[in-house]
């Protein structure tokens, strides 16, 4: 289905976008504790901030530069309960350049930023690669078993939606047949990929090929490739 393909690449585009500014996140808190100079600093009071129903604490530091200038700063990080106390010493680096960009020495307070970032774009980036993997093997499988399998014909059964499936609040179809094995008797039936118009029109009271795995009929494409295209 189109849909489907849209947010494979949608998925894939956003995740990797995220993790190149994960990237560039870490390269710049990089260089700056390269440049930066290290010296203590005290925690002189919390600031409370409120949003979504949530109240967090972000700690206001106030130290001296190497020329003397008295410097406060807000940290960008916040959280509940507070991580730090009113009166502890921390740690601050510094731009001798620019005092006001200061952070505390905190593996969050440094790395928080790109630590989410490259979370969220790693999650994204593997439910868009997921989904084109998952295409990817399955037309593999399909094309392994229409040159490597043996074509059997199989009864059509019937056409059901495959509910497990829901894209833009729709769910597909899928073409159900049936086949005894003359070696076993065991019967076997045969459901086919998701189809995303429905087919029952199409199929007339016929035998619908399928191809089977030699000596291991749970392996099998169930081949509609008379059915007719969807129109893009």
């Amino acid at each position: 289905m189109k849909a489907l393909s849209i947010i494979k690449y949608i998925f894939s585009i956003i995740g990797l976008g995220m993790l190149v500014g994960a990237y560039y996140l870490y390269q710049n808190t990089q260089s700056f504790l390269e440049s930066a100079v290290a010296t203590n600093g005290t925690v002189v009071k919390l600031v409370r901030s409120k949003s979504n129903n949530s109240t967090t604490y972000a700690p206001v530091v106030q130290f001296k530069t190497e020329k003397g200038e008295l410097v406060e700063v807000t940290s960008s990080t916040s959280s509940n309960p507070p991580g730090y106390s009113r009166g502890e010493n921390v740690e601050i680096f510094y731009l001798p350049s620019s005092p006001q960009r200061a952070k505390i020495n905190g593996f969050f307070s440094l790395w928080g930023a790109a630590l989410i970032v490259g979370i969220l774009g790693g999650v994204f980036f593997s439910v868009g690669g997921g989904i084109a993997l998952a295409v990817f093997l399955s037309n593999r499988k399909n094309e392994y078993l229409r040159k490597q399998g043996i074509p059997i014909s199989a009864k059509f059964l019937s056409v059901e939606i495959n509910r497990n499936v829901r894209v833009n609040n729709r769910s597909p179809f899928r073409v159900l047949a049936q086949w005894q094995n003359p070696a076993t008797s065991e019967i076997h039936i045969f459901k086919s990929n998701n189809l995303w118009f429905d087919p029952t029109e199409h199929i007339p009271d016929r035998d619908i090929t399928v191809f089977i795995e030699r000596n291991n009929p749970g392996k099998y494409f169930v081949d509609l490739s008379f059915l007719p295209k969807v129109a893009k």
